[in-house]
């Protein structure tokens, strides 16, 4: 495919967002759907109490048109009349799609739900967990219904290993696992969105270097859509994602790994999502174990290093970084 085409799906997926974000914030502050602020966060974070949130609908808009562009150049660009298309790619980007859709509407029910109550708590968690586990669980039986019955894990240097009937449990795990993780990354101005534009991109290459240049369509459009997003996401940050956003970036991060079948690259290049709820998991831990001591300051980790003097941007900065390296590890291990 030619690269031009995914650059076209970068700039529109951006501009999208962008010019998106111009008429979304005004209406959501008319519907009052601003942010409280967790009463236990770090206390310039009242600042920015009644900031709207759900913003990420800029990105969810941006990215599904620009999917939906990129995959009609796409297909136009490579038709051959004599030959049959094969839509199995398409259907599993669709299937992937849908699930960081379906995400998103988890995220929406629980933003609606604090914007009408007034309170940083909104669905409980047996609820979205109870969600959250249905559609992973659909989301892997449509890959499954769509030729993807393998049940190996592949270990980079060591070969595939066959989890038989395990696989699907330790899948259905990760999944919701990982998409909490990203959840758990919005917490500072500009953080998810950052990370999720250096994600997407790392998947683009991955997708590059395995020849599926369908699904480098997604993460090309993802990183576009967020980048579009940070116009008004960055410090001082006019709109929050809110759940609603940080939801599909979870879904859709999970997406990219899943319909390429790269579960432990996707670890890898998740790896700021990863920490950041390995945190919030330790920090419990440990305050169990020792009685009411912390081993953070606060968790998520982004949290504990505010609260040691680091400033938002040098925290989005050094988060990305590790984020960029860590997709340059998983590119030169799959090429090795």
């Amino acid at each position: 495919m030619p690269f031009w085409i995914n650059l076209i799906v970068a700039l529109a997926a951006f501009a999208v967002s962008a010019i998106t974000g111009k008429f979304l914030i005004p209406l959501l502050k008319k519907l009052h759907f601003g942010q409280t602020i967790y009463e236990d966060g770090p206390k310039w974070h009242k600042d920015k109490q009644g900031t709207p949130m759900m913003g990420g609908f800029m990105f969810i808009i941006g990215t599904t048109v620009a999917v939906a562009l990129g995959y009609a150049l796409y297909r136009f660009k490579s038709a051959d009349p004599t030959v049959i298309p094969d839509n199995t790619g398409l259907y599993r980007l669709l299937a992937g799609f849908a699930y960081a859709l379906l995400n998103a509407g988890i995220g929406f029910i629980d933003d609606y739900t604090k914007a009408v109550k007034k309170q940083n708590l909104g669905l409980k968690a047996k609820q979205k967990m109870v969600m959250q586990f249905t559609i992973s669980a659909a989301f892997l039986a449509a890959l499954y219904l769509l030729g993807d019955t393998s049940t190996k894990i592949t270990f980079p240097f060591f070969g595939d290993i066959d989890f038989g009937i395990f696989y699907y449990v330790i899948m259905l795990l990760y999944l919701v696992f990982l998409t909490n993780a990203v959840n758990l990354t919005d917490g500072i101005d500009g953080l998810c969105g950052s990370v999720t534009v250096i994600v997407g991109l790392s998947f683009v290459m991955l997708c590059a270097s395995m020849g599926i240049w369908e699904y480098s369509i997604f993460g090309m459009a993802l990183a576009g859509g967020c980048l579009g997003f940070l116009v008004w996401n960055l410090h001082p940050a006019k709109v929050f994602m809110g759940d609603t956003g940080s939801m599909f970036l979870g879904g859709a991060v999970c997406a990219l790994g899943f319909v390429t079948h790269q579960h432990l690259l996707l670890a890898l290049v998740a790896i700021v999502y990863i920490l950041e709820a390995l945190s919030v998991v330790i920090q419990v831990l440990y305050f169990k174990a020792t009685k009411g001591k912390r081993l953070f300051k606060m968790s998520p980790i982004h949290h504990h290093f505010e609260l040691s003097g680091f400033s938002e941007y040098k925290i989005v900065i050094t988060f990305s970084c590790t984020a960029l390296l860590a997709g340059i590890a998983a590119n030169l291990i799959y090429n090795l």
